[in-house]
């Protein structure tokens, strides 16, 4: 099945202890059904001293969330839901509160 959601779309969160805020997908996890957003669901790490860090400590880092608790923002801010369209020999993205193409 293609894919709805994308790195680097603006997606709003629609449950959790972060709900209605925005933020850019930085990773897509298709196989667990999740995104990782960009400063949304932070958790913290415990991390111990390494070369590359040598300072260690707790760290803050986005945590994945689920790709029914999200959904893509159309372009009058509000969520939508994403519907495909094939638009001569390209299968396109649309939004279904405005039916504009996605990133075209």
């Amino acid at each position: 099945m293609a894919a709805k959601i994308k790195k680097g779309d603006r997606v709003v969160v629609l449950t959790g202890k972060d709900k209605g805020r925005q933020g850019a997908v930085l990773k897509v996890l298709p196989k667990d059904n999740r995104v990782v957003v960009e400063g949304l669901n932070m958790v913290q790490r415990h991390t111990r001293p390494t070369q590359f860090d040598p300072q260690g400590g707790i760290k803050n880092k986005e945590a994945s969330i689920h790709l029914s608790n999200v959904a893509i923002v159309d372009s009058n801010g509000k969520p939508t839901r994403v519907g495909f369209k094939v638009e001569g020999d390209k299968k396109v993205r649309i939004a279904k509160t405005t039916g504009e193409v996605i990133n075209g």
